[in-house]
């Protein structure tokens, strides 16, 4: 019984919390490969399982909302990008970004320090 009421909960659980896959975490390098083609954008990213990512100073909260899809509050909204995820590569695109970025998972992410904060998810808090 209370293996089926376990089952019903997480069925009946919001999809955001459903969509938070393990393939995600992890610090994230830019592609050796692609480097050299890209101009913009983060070096180093790392995706921690409490919903904040990190890349050079900034921290942000992210979700997938969609299996394809990775969104991040960036000035105070949700910004989707298309992700796609192959054993320890990551492709970003879509967004504002001009062209795609391929990372490539160098290790676990490295934990956040308790002095920074996840920023506000702005469906929940609109102020």
């Amino acid at each position: 019984m209370l293996t089926r009421l376990l089952m019903v909960a997480a069925l009946l659980a919001p999809a955001p919390l459903l969509a938070q896959r393990p393939d995600v975490i992890g610090t994230w390098k830019v592609d050796p490969s692609a480097a050299a083609r890209q101009k913009s954008g983060p070096a180093t990213v790392v995706v921690r399982a409490d919903s904040s990512a990190s890349y050079g100073k900034e921290t942000v909260r992210w979700r997938l909302p969609k299996k394809d899809t990775i969104s991040l509050v960036l000035g105070g909204e949700w910004v989707d990008y298309t992700v796609k995820v192959k054993t320890d590569q990551m492709t970003l695109s879509g967004g504002d970004l001009t062209e795609p970025i391929t990372f490539r998972r160098v290790g676990p992410p490295t934990a956040r320090p308790d002095s920074v904060k996840i920023p506000t998810d702005p469906d929940r808090d609109p102020s």
